[in-house]
């Protein structure tokens, strides 16, 4: 059975044929917010409900990271190289400075309590962008119930600490990335939970000063919904999916897709080369490299 389903020639010449998809470590609940560390060769993700952070390599395996870890979910580096992390449990968002003592980024917006934290990048302007929204307090099984006091909004905190809600139209935000030139913001909107909000994602124009406009639709899933993504270098975007991972072209149009066995949550470029793409799907962390590379920094 093939791993690719191609829509476009020019997929075929981004994925290899002797390169399969490989489930690299398994035997956990819902793993999220895959991030790779170049400098340690390991890979870190959330496994959210069972409260912890892991660490993958390929000499080492599987070990632990973080635990308790908050019920993590989204996590990337910053432009020095240190973790940023949405924690569900706290309801923040915090940065693991390089001798592993934790700094608070935003936990709350004009006196409320932030809602869930999901997904965060990091600007070259180092300001942090996070999506909010109510996935980890509708239920305990991904934090701890609670009362909503905000509404599902994207965030900016600029280097300085000062938060501003930038997006304010969404049903559920998400996943976010940067263009390789950050000139677009790409933000999935996943929709509420138990609804059937639209569920895709939309694309914006970034201004020098960090301002948005545009909003206009980019792409459907289907199946499934856009839950995390990440660029390549030129440009395409890879996706989360029902059955996988689709990639996008820049112009919005499916190119093809990686076909993975279990629901896909998120997923991130790292290995020597940024050719690989780790996968968090359900249970599993999947790898397959491609000829594609990875267009985050560091």
């Amino acid at each position: 059975m093939s791993c690719f389903e191609v829509l476009d020639p020019l997929f075929s010449t981004y994925v290899l044929g002797n390169a399969p998809v490989k489930q690299i470590a398994t035997g956990f609940d819902w793993v999220e917010g895959p991030v790779w560390f170049g400098d340690a060769g390991c890979l870190l993700f959330s496994d959210i409900p069972n409260n912890r952070m892991l660490r993958w390599s390929a000499g080492a395996g599987v070990s632990v990271f973080r635990e308790p870890s908050n019920f993590a979910n989204g996590n990337t580096r910053d432009k020095q190289g240190r973790l940023v992390t949405c924690e569900h449990g706290t309801r923040r968002v915090t940065r693991t400075e390089l001798d592993g003592s934790v700094t608070v980024i935003a936990d709350s917006y004009r006196g409320r309590r932030l809602n869930s934290p999901n997904d965060v990048v990091v600007k070259s302007d180092n300001s942090i962008w996070f999506s909010d929204p109510h996935y980890g307090i509708m239920t305990d099984y991904e934090g701890f119930r609670a009362e909503q006091e905000l509404p599902c909004h994207v965030y900016r905190v600029e280097p300085s600490g000062k938060i501003e809600a930038v997006l304010t139209d969404f049903a559920c935000p998400n996943g976010l990335a940067f263009s390789p030139d950050e000139s677009r913001l790409y933000v999935a909107d996943t929709g509420r939970m138990f609804s059937s909000d639209p569920r895709h994602i939309r694309v914006f124009d970034v201004a020098s000063n960090g301002r948005l406009a545009g909003g206009e639709v980019f792409c459907a899933i289907n199946p499934g919904c856009a839950d995390g993504f990440r660029i390549d270098g030129e440009g395409n975007l890879w996706s989360s999916a029902a059955d996988g991972v689709h990639c996008i072209a820049p112009d919005g149009h499916l190119m093809g897709k990686i076909l993975v066995p279990e629901l896909v949550s998120n997923l991130c470029f790292g290995g020597r080369a940024k050719h690989q793409l780790f996968i968090a799907a359900t249970t599993s962390i999947y790898g397959i490299v491609l000829n594609r590379r990875g267009a985050q920094d560091p």
